[in-house]
């Protein structure tokens, strides 16, 4: 079910989405299995710590995030990936592991692999583990603001 933070936001904002229930799924490459979409089409949030500070990296299922890449892009210091007891308490009405991609309405920066930046849309959990997002890439990017960078290896 997407939480009513986000649907209430997409809403206010106009923006037009479709939400896709399927059979329950943890790991986002079987999200897209079971949504019958394609790896590159569902996107997954990975949280981090950039120089310390909670952060979330977007990108497609099918790529996996380079620390040191991310490190780079970001100019910082330091990119470690976040333990579970550091971010479980930000995302109250979310299922662990199934938060949005939409670092704005919980205080936190986003940064999106650029590859996604070449597509229509963009899938992704919005709360729980038996439905995704469906929106306009062109809407998410105007509504959160990421950080598009070379973060990724295939």
């Amino acid at each position: 079910m997407t939480t009513q933070r986000l649907e209430q936001y997409l809403r206010s904002h106009d923006v037009a989405f479709d939400t896709l229930p399927h059979d329950h799924a943890i790991t986002a490459l079987d999200v897209a299995r079971r949504a019958h979409l394609a790896g590159k089409d569902v996107a997954k949030t990975v949280m981090v710590k950039v120089d310390g500070r909670l952060a979330m990296a977007v990108m497609p299922a099918n790529e996996w995030l380079s620390l040191e890449r991310m490190r780079q892009a970001c100019g910082a210091k330091s990119v470690a990936l976040a333990n579970e007891s550091e971010f479980i308490d930000r995302f109250p009405e979310c299922e662990v592991g199934a938060m949005p991609p939409f670092g704005n309405l919980y205080g936190m920066d986003v940064y999106a692999a650029d590859t996604l930046s070449h597509e229509h849309d963009i899938a992704f959990n919005a709360g729980s583990h038996d439905e995704v997002v469906r929106m306009g890439w062109n809407d998410y990017e105007r509504l959160v603001h990421p950080r598009i960078m070379s973060m990724t290896r295939h």
